[in-house]
């Protein structure tokens, strides 16, 4: 990967300078978590162990997105080869569709117990460390207790998150369920304000457990005893018995070829596939300029018809009717390239079988690269707090159907589709590096947007993020950045897309990148979209 690039080239406004290093380097949306991943690496710890730390501190330093509650998924390139964990956990054994059904009709609920899935970020660190971690697990998570123990000043973006989902739950306060959230994250009445020195006593002792246990604590022990007897208190489904069953799976990562770089995604039950399958679709154009309405009339319709074949298909991938293998085939892509043509298009699901998030990247100077993701999802998850333990647990479930002809309906011990993707990019077995986008549905979209930005139209790192996105939002809706040129949008209106013009902001996803170059430099860059940072030695 070459970074040097012609200065005369367009760049956009908001474009801020790439930051090189050398021995070590770790992006977060988050300053404080970055400098938590790279005190790690100065203290004698690898990439691994940096994205452990950074992981556990964000659950402390940004619970607008993530929490212990949470899902992961990682994936690690160490000595030339990639690895995928999987930490994604299943629906309670004790749901029952019919029973949701009946309270719900044909919508599961975001907040409350019913979208609770067993939590997999607390395993998925615990077995990251396992197999590659080289500094002791409890020296790991410090910097994440330190920080709930001591506090730290609230950043701006945090602040407005935090408000909003003040506002948000404030109508369900008086539920029993909601209202040790309000105790945790909301002590004096009202949600933290941006420099204001936030602590989280109940974090630091159930992140102090978990470093002592190695886990245990949360799985088998206490943990798990006081997440099972509030669930029993006040109607949830999760029980001791989920979590002592469950680990995070290691996996093997799925890919596809794109003008000579390999993409590669964590398989399904995550949705990385969209991805790829849309990479395959565009690569059977040639793209000479990236700002034409021609170049993203094609991108918004391959990301359609690769979206709706994810949400007809994937889910937990014993449930699945096709396989990965199948939905990646170049001979399907051009199948569905031929839909394509000069309007937009209602796009329909095809036949494969024919023929709230955050995120981090970590690399060392060793080569171990890592891309990794962490999510409650829709910002604090279900809006349900543990009392005295801090954890704010997902709304995972909330992307189940209840339709019991779709392979992603809801089942006892079944795991979701799910959004939350990690991505790496490679050229001929090297490692070039980690990056992702966070932000529910846009993620796969956001991931083939930077991938195009570097590959198509030869960005930097930080140019890849900085350039406006677009998000296809359903039907012909597609919602564009103010910094799309006009003329564009309008060629877009013309073709039949219903163009809505947003506000740059974290709905269009925040991501991260590291590459590395053929001498082992190091370039990072992170969201101007939050209050990111690149922490490097």
């Amino acid at each position: 990967m070459n970074f040097n690039f012609d200065p005369l080239r367009y760049t956009y406004p908001s474009q801020r300078h790439v930051v090189y290093g050398k021995k070590g380097m770790v992006c977060t949306g988050q300053p404080l978590a970055a400098q938590a991943g790279l005190d790690i690496l100065k203290h004698g710890g690898n990439a691994i162990d940096a994205a452990i730390a950074a992981a556990a501190t964000l659950t402390v330093v940004e619970p607008t997105g993530n929490g212990l509650g949470s899902d992961a998924f990682a994936l690690v390139w160490v000595k030339e080869k990639l690895y995928g964990l999987n930490g994604s956990g299943p629906s309670p054994m004790g749901i029952d569709v019919e029973e949701i059904r009946s309270k719900y009709g044909d919508t599961m609920p975001k907040l409350g117990w019913t979208p609770v899935n067993v939590p997999g970020a607390p395993s998925a660190w615990v077995e990251l460390h396992k197999r590659f971690g080289r500094l002791p697990f409890a020296e790991i998570l410090a910097p994440a207790i330190a920080y709930a123990k001591e506090g730290y000043p609230l950043s701006p973006t945090m602040a407005r998150l935090w408000s909003n989902a003040f506002q948000s739950y404030s109508k369900n306060e008086k539920k029993p369920c909601f209202q040790p959230w309000f105790d945790t994250f909301a002590p004096a009445g009202r949600a933290p304000r941006a420099g204001e020195l936030v602590t989280l006593p109940h974090h630091a002792k159930t992140l102090q457990a978990i470093a002592d246990t190695m886990g245990a604590a949360f799985y088998h022990g206490e943990i798990a005893d006081q997440i099972d007897a509030f669930a029993r208190e006040t109607g949830g489904y999760l029980r001791k018995e989920d979590l002592q069953a469950y680990r995070a799976e290691w996996v093997e990562p799925i890919s596809t070829t794109y003008r000579g770089y390999t993409v590669s995604e964590i398989p399904p039950n995550g949705h990385g596939i969209v991805a790829l399958m849309a990479l395959n679709i565009l690569e059977g154009y040639d793209f000479p300029a990236r700002d034409t309405a021609e170049s993203m009339h094609r991108q918004i319709e391959a990301m359609k018809l690769a979206f709706v074949d994810g949400q007809r298909y994937v889910t937990d991938p014993r449930f699945m009717s096709v396989t990965p293998e199948q939905m990646l085939s170049k001979q399907y892509a051009a199948r569905r390239r031929a839909l394509i043509h000069d309007r937009a298009i209602l796009p329909e699901a095809g036949d494969p079988s024919c023929g709230g998030t955050v995120y981090l990247c970590t690399a060392d100077e060793e080569g171990s690269m890592v891309s990794f993701i962490q999510s409650n999802y829709m910002g604090f998850g279900s809006a349900v707090v543990v009392p005295g333990t801090g954890i704010s647990l997902n709304n995972r479930g909330n992307n189940y159907s209840l339709d019991p002809e779709r392979e992603n309906c809801l089942a006892p011990g079944k795991k979701s589709y799910h959004t939350i993707i990690p991505g790496f990019l490679s050229k001929d077995g090297k490692a070039i590096g980690p990056f992702g986008v966070m932000g529910g549905f846009m993620q796969p979209q956001g991931h083939v947007q930077v991938v195009m930005n570097t590959v198509d139209f030869h960005m930097n790192p930080q140019e890849a993020l900085d350039a406006p996105r677009w998000q296809w939002t359903g039907g012909r809706t597609v919602e564009v950045e103010r910094g799309f040129p006009y003329a564009l949008t309008e060629e877009l209106l013309r073709m039949g897309h219903e163009i809505k013009v947003v506000p740059e902001n974290i709905l269009m996803g925040r991501g991260e990148i590291i590459w590395r170059n053929e001498e082992g430099i190091l370039a990072g860059a992170t969201e101007p979209r939050t209050d990111g940072m690149v922490a490097v030695w």
